[in-house]
């Protein structure tokens, strides 16, 4: 049995627990304890590891804690700035956890150490789960805090680049904003319309926007379609470079 749980923080944060092995479980960006360990005692599951995207403390504040309270693991991609650390990870690494398999893949532009998590299917029927921190968003990517515009475009290629029904879980549910601000973009895209409106009727009924895909990503996010002449278009800058038309539509989100 294996199953995600995802726990609000800071009315904003994401942050997962999956569920493993029947009564074990990993926490994916552990920013607060308290709703953790609620969510660990409601489920009778046992932390063995948290999972680290980056260093941010909204994404880390309750890792000593827990690590204090359930003798878990940490694991991340930055040595001397995620608390607690037990296990340095790099690009391409393969976590085993349980019987499952979990791809590192470094993700530079957030941050200059920032990480995603990939959970490899275990057969062609099955999607892969991919946790992405402050890197992508739904509708939308991380702010420029350590690495230029071309470092965060090419993280966000190498995640255009899975298989399009991986499952996208993020840090942070900014999709409603995300998605208005693509709206002003392209005012007359009618994808981006309807997914508003669908992240809408979720949130009316207390709904979490995530999981999206890759597929859906690809489709109305418009960081990842800033290679396309529609986005370039709609920025009046037809003959721009694919980094230079993100680095403009990171600079207009910035100030959005």
């Amino acid at each position: 049995m294996s199953q995600i749980i995802t726990i609000s923080a800071f009315g904003d944060n994401y942050i997962y627990l999956y569920q493993y092995d029947q009564c074990n479980a990993l926490a994916i960006d552990s920013g607060d304890s308290a709703p953790v360990l609620k969510a660990l005692n409601k489920n009778n599951l046992c932390l063995k590891a948290i999972l680290a995207t980056h260093q941010h403390w909204d994404h880390v504040g309750g890792i000593i804690e827990l690590k204090k309270k359930t003798g878990c693991k940490v694991i991340g991609g930055d040595k001397k700035r995620i608390p607690g650390i037990d296990s340095f990870v790099e690009d391409g690494q393969i976590l085993e956890i349980g019987n499952k398999k979990i791809q590192v893949i470094t993700t530079p532009g957030h941050t200059r150490t920032g990480v995603c998590y990939l959970l490899l299917p275990t057969n062609n029927s099955e999607a892969g789960i991919l946790w992405t921190g402050d890197t992508m968003f739904v509708g939308g990517c991380g702010r420029l805090l350590e690495c230029d515009a071309l470092a965060m475009w090419n993280s966000l290629q190498k995640l255009a680049a899975l298989p399009d029904k991986t499952l996208i879980y993020c840090g942070h549910d900014y999709t409603s904003e995300d998605y208005e601000f693509d709206l002003e973009i392209e005012p007359n895209n009618q994808a981006v319309k309807k997914r508003l409106s669908e992240i809408k009727q979720k949130q009316q009924q207390g709904q979490y926007t995530v999981p999206s895909t890759i597929s859906q990503e690809k489709l109305t996010n418009p960081f990842l379609r800033a290679n396309t002449k529609q986005i370039k278009v709609a920025l009046n800058m037809p003959r721009a470079g694919d980094v230079e038309a993100f680095a403009e539509l990171r600079k207009r989100k910035d100030i959005f």
